[in-house]
């Protein structure tokens, strides 16, 4: 089975957000990509007090300085395409009050004819946190298990209830409902968040980071959902962050989809053998703008095709 091919929107500086959305969707589509996505980044703390992922001393790529939210960046791009499902890889979810980004995916979920992909993880930046003032961090998989919740309540059937810590609803009709379940998606990147996965979510996200280790991951995933008797299958959609470089990459320390077309395309077809449903490429780093962004990912699209992935 062919592999479904998902390319992430421009939400980086070097962008027009209000231009160069809509564009890039249109055109992914006409290429055939079978979706597009958001990952969300709301704040660049300067100075960093805080490293990358939570990493002592590693800096955050400068990239971060400007990325678009990423709800806004999807109802662009859902009102210039009719095809192309709309996903988030990912939304930090306790950055967002439970009951609005329920209703908020709810709504886009109407508007797009029902094309929502609810990517959902915890996050890791400190400072985030701080300024989004819902909960402490140290609070995230709680807020994660309870948006989680609410979701389900408020994309259900009406009258819509739920008693929690950060949402109380006693009786209430909440719509618009979403054209279809959205399913939920998750990062789940470590042994909790896997149970948490498994027990109530309908797909994974994992990192591509190299193939022996994603397929790995995969198979300790499938090996938990067996243990805990879970009988619907998981959805999968396998991010890939891309370092195109027009030249092929020559030194010897090349990392996973680092590289030109080419080699992106070499990478893709090692992760599509893990047998993983999607695979999302995130192209929008190093091009200069979205034409280039634009010739990239039909490249890249073209040469995955012929590959076999």
């Amino acid at each position: 089975m062919t592999t479904r091919l998902g390319l992430s929107l421009p939400q980086m500086r070097q962008y027009s957000i209000g231009a160069d959305v809509p564009d890039v969707a249109r055109t992914a589509e006409q290429i055939g990509y079978d979706s597009l996505w958001v990952f969300e980044r709301a704040l660049f703390p300067e100075p960093a007090t805080q490293g990358l992922y939570g990493v002592p001393g590693l800096p955050w790529p400068d990239a971060y300085r400007n990325v678009a939210e990423p709800l806004v960046t999807l109802t662009l791009a859902a009102a210039a395409t009719e095809r192309a499902r709309l996903g988030s890889s990912v939304l930090v979810a306790p950055l967002h009050t439970p009951f609005q980004l329920a209703k908020s995916l709810a709504s886009l979920d109407a508007a797009s004819g029902g094309r929502v992909i609810a990517g959902l993880g915890t996050g890791w930046s400190l400072d985030e946190y701080a300024a989004s003032g819902i909960r402490p961090f140290e609070d995230r998989g709680t807020v994660l298990d309870e948006l989680i919740e609410v979701c389900r309540a408020i994309w259900g059937p009406d009258p819509v209830k739920y008693d929690g810590q950060l949402t109380k609803i006693a009786s209430a009709v909440v719509g618009p409902k979403p054209a279809r379940p959205i399913p939920i998606m998750l990062a789940a990147t470590n042994k909790k968040a896997q149970r948490r996965l498994v027990d109530h979510a309908d797909g994974w996200l994992p990192v591509g980071m190299g193939a022996e280790q994603l397929a790995a991951q995969w198979q300790e995933l499938q090996d938990l959902a067996a243990e805990r008797g879970r009988t619907e299958p998981i959805q999968t959609v396998v991010r890939v962050n891309t370092v195109y470089t027009a030249k092929p990459y020559d030194g010897p320390d090349r990392q996973p989809f680092q590289g030109s077309a080419d080699q992106i395309v070499e990478d893709l077809v090692a992760h599509a053998e893990v047998g993983l449903e999607e695979i999302l490429i995130d192209l929008q780093t190093t091009p200069r703008d979205a034409q280039e962004l634009k010739a990239v990912a039909a490249e890249v699209y073209e040469k995955a095709r012929a590959a076999g992935v």
